[in-house]
């Protein structure tokens, strides 16, 4: 008996690292200190320094259920740009700048150009994102789970000037709310998406023209990452009071959490284009608009608050950076809520 048999493969475990070292070195920066295969990341703080209260943010996520459709379709390089966007995402969004990014990868059995293919998605996340990869862990359970499956997660480490922290404690009635546009469906609902459509090669590889794409295609179109739109907007000296990153719980749960008591957030549906996609969605699935509006992102990835003066330029940075975006609601008195109407 050894090791292999028992269902771990250390050689396997090797080749992985090999096929991935390309990958990672992609994603550094000046402040990673040492090379790949050490038992930590090191990352230099050296250029915080000028910062005057530098405050660190982190966050971590993973892909859920997402994960099914990549396993159907064999295609596994996008649910890594997916799971760096859900971290670095929720770090932009509180004012901060993304550093460095660790994944972790949970296997049935390790195939290393599965785990490489994986790994190369992380890597262009973080180039995305302008964060380093700075380590990770890809951990094989045989008798745990199925041979040919995964599960990924991650997290994220960034860093603001504790004056340029967005806290949502300035947003005031008359501020306007700007929606930056989504991908897609991003990483959130697929338990949802699983229920509406037939979860077979056949239906993801079917061709919709309102899509104009394969359903598969269309599902797994990675989560857009907003660390450079939301730069932007700062080096153009708008000033964005609230952030909500649109995840899981859609509009209703995240855009409230942006918000100081007694100020409500109404969004006008019809402020911007739903795509397709989201239509397709709640027809074929009979549901609810409430319920689409309480569970996807709708076509906005994130929902940001600036001041009435402030609106127009907010849409113009945005566009000039390569996002949609759109003036979508604004900021009234009354109960912490998100209303859409």
């Amino acid at each position: 008996m050894d090791y292999k048999k028992a269902g771990v493969d250390i050689e396997a475990g090797y080749k992985s690292v090999e096929l991935i070292k390309e990958h990672v070195k992609s994603t550094m920066r000046p402040e990673v200190l040492g090379g790949l295969g050490g038992f930590s990341g090191a990352f230099s703080l050296a250029a915080i320094k000028g910062m005057k209260n530098p405050i660190l943010l982190s966050g971590t996520d993973g892909v859920g259920t997402k994960i099914k459709l990549a396993l159907l379709m064999d295609k596994h390089d996008t649910v890594g740009i997916d799971c760096v966007a859900m971290c670095v995402n929720d770090v932009a969004c509180a004012g901060g700048e993304p550093l460095f990014f660790l994944d972790y990868i949970a296997c049935g059995k390790n195939y290393p150009e599965k785990i490489a293919a994986i790994v190369k998605g992380v890597a262009e996340g973080c180039k995305q994102a302008g964060a380093a990869l700075v380590g990770g862990e890809t951990a094989e359970h045989p008798g745990l789970m199925p041979e040919d499956e995964y599960d990924l997660a991650g997290f994220a480490v960034g860093v603001a000037d504790e004056k340029d922290l967005i806290t949502g404690e300035q947003i005031a009635e008359g501020d306007v709310l700007v929606g930056i546009g989504s991908s897609g469906v991003h990483s959130n609902g697929f338990s949802l998406v699983r229920k509406v459509f037939d979860m077979t090669r056949e239906s993801l590889d079917t061709y919709y023209d309102e899509l104009g794409a394969t359903l598969g295609e269309t599902l797994l179109t990675p989560t857009r990452i907003y660390v450079k739109a939301l730069k932007a907007l700062k080096d153009a000296g708008v000033t964005v009071k609230g952030c909500s990153h649109i995840t899981g719980g859609g509009f209703y749960e995240n855009v409230p959490r942006m918000l100081p008591e007694n100020k409500r957030a109404v969004i006008k549906k019809d402020s911007y284009p739903v795509p397709p996609i989201f239509k397709l969605i709640q027809e074929k699935g009979a549901i609810d608009e409430k319920m689409m509006y309480n569970t996807y992102n709708m076509g906005l990835g994130m929902v940001l608050a600036v001041s009435a003066d402030q609106s127009d330029k907010a849409v113009e940075v945005l566009k000039a950076a390569g996002e949609q975006a759109w003036i979508v609601g604004c900021i009234e008195q009354g109960e912490r809520e998100a209303v859409v109407c």
